[in-house]
């Protein structure tokens, strides 16, 4: 398992920044902090060591008495949102218990991110809106069949239907992962970062940021200063459909 330290943090919507060369980037916004410690693992007591971190106040008539206890202990307000972040030993120590987690001691501008989300509930979809089927043609003779499935098996072999045919069902509600996410903007003040591109979930939806697994750096074109116009009109045509 990955240990990598985490934030937790609310998706607030999207909007749009430009780069230094005039590229428009469609970035997330998301409020991630203030985190908190509220609790931590260790090998002696839990057979292995992780750091726990809470985000967003909760009522205190929404919460259970257990609960109430262990916020009370850490010395922290109780929290909506409660993760574990699984960290070696010599890391979980450098954290103290009801200590803020600032976005500046986790990540910088510039980073690779996962970040983990719930995505949008949608209910029980057909096979076209679910797995983005064609349908029947609405053509003369064709009868209430215009968004159905159609056939789901064969004959005598096998005899059954297939495990994870493509069927209509419910739709949305799970968790998802999206890696190397660029991380666009720190604002430290106002606990909020933009993230480049568009994370599962509705606005105000609760989101996981960690570092990327699979990436320490992220490069990407049209991210440096102004480049030079071609004069040749074909390059400038094509410079101006990517929107740079």
């Amino acid at each position: 398992m990955a240990e990598r330290i985490g934030l937790l943090g609310k998706k607030l919507g999207m909007t749009q920044v430009f780069a230094e060369d005039g590229e428009r980037i469609p970035v997330t916004v998301i409020q991630a902090g203030p985190n908190y410690v509220v609790g931590k693992r260790t090998v002696e007591a839990d057979g292995y060591s992780a750091l726990i971190v809470g985000f967003d106040d909760k009522p205190v008539r929404l919460c259970t008495k257990p609960e109430l206890g262990a916020f009370k202990k850490a010395s922290v307000e109780p929290m909506r949102v409660i993760r574990e972040f699984r960290l070696p030993a010599d890391e979980v120590a450098k954290y103290e218990v009801g200590q803020t987690i600032s976005i500046g001691q986790v990540f910088e501008a510039g980073t690779p991110l996962d970040i983990v989300g719930t995505s949008k509930g949608r209910g029980f979809q057909g096979v076209i809106k679910r797995h983005g089927m064609s349908g029947t043609k609405a053509s003369h003779g064709v009868h209430e069949y215009f968004r159905h499935g159609g056939s789901i098996g064969c004959r005598l072999t096998p005899g059954r239907v297939y495990k994870g045919k493509r069927m209509a069902g419910q739709m949305g509600g799970v968790r998802k992962t999206v890696q190397n996410l660029q991380l666009v903007q720190i604002f430290a003040e106002e606990n909020a970062i933009l993230v480049r591109g568009s994370i599962p979930g509705p606005n105000n939806g609760y989101v996981e940021l960690k570092k990327a697994a699979t990436r320490d750096m992220y490069k990407r074109v049209g991210m440096g200063v102004e480049e030079a116009r071609s004069k040749n009109p074909l390059k400038a045509s094509k410079k101006a459909a990517a929107g740079r």
